[in-house]
């Protein structure tokens, strides 16, 4: 065959189907939690909560940020059957120890905080809109032992995290629980320095 009569390959444009890299990208792969359906809760289960912010949010640890934060937590606290018992409060996320009558009363508890905060911070920095990364990532305490260390994890998240923490603790984590515990497991794992001092926190945030 001569040479000049073999026929070229065209390599012709296409429209639609999967091509690599298409679709909407993630603001933050990181960041992004499932959204596969949630586990089934009881009130006999605490459950630990993480929260994460979005970048433009300021510094949560500022005293001024910590301020409008530490109200939402006092006035959301106990609501809709969802109790928030321990939290730690970190540059740009939370750590929360949570009880909940079921997954419903969790999610409206933790999305009638979110509420709370995002007007707060908004107001505080004359922005609008979402302040929150993402869903929250719930982990389920099942045994006693998990329990004891997600009370430890959240009182001890600032040293993880390297921020330097005196002999009086974190100021930006609960010292006590904001409410009594109802769940046995969360009683049962509680050092008794708590147990025998289950108060309502009444900081001096004003």
């Amino acid at each position: 065959m001569n040479t000049r009569d073999a026929q070229l390959e065209m390599k012709l444009p296409t429209w639609g189907g999967k091509r690599l890299g298409a679709g909407r990208k993630r603001l933050n792969p990181r960041l992004h939690v499932a959204h596969h359906t949630r586990p089934k809760l009881t009130h006999h289960v605490p459950v630990h909560v993480t929260l994460r912010m979005r970048k433009h949010v300021w510094n949560m640890r500022s005293r001024r940020c910590f301020r409008i934060i530490e109200r939402s937590f006092i006035a959301g606290c106990q609501q809709f059957g969802f109790r928030l018992v321990h939290f730690s409060t970190q540059r740009n996320h939370f750590h929360l120890v949570c009880e909940a009558d079921n997954k419903r009363a969790l999610s409206r508890g933790i999305q009638g905080l979110a509420i709370r905060i995002a007007k707060g911070l908004n107001k505080l920095m004359l922005r609008a809109g979402s302040v929150f990364a993402d869903r929250y990532h719930q982990h389920l305490l099942r045994t006693p032992s998990e329990v004891r260390h997600a009370l430890n994890y959240v009182a001890n998240n600032a040293r993880h995290h390297g921020h330097p923490i005196d002999g009086l603790g974190d100021p930006f984590t609960s010292s006590a629980a904001l409410v009594v515990a109802q769940s046995w497991l969360l009683k049962r794992a509680m050092p008794g320095r708590l147990r025998q001092n289950m108060r309502v926190l009444t900081s001096g945030a004003g």
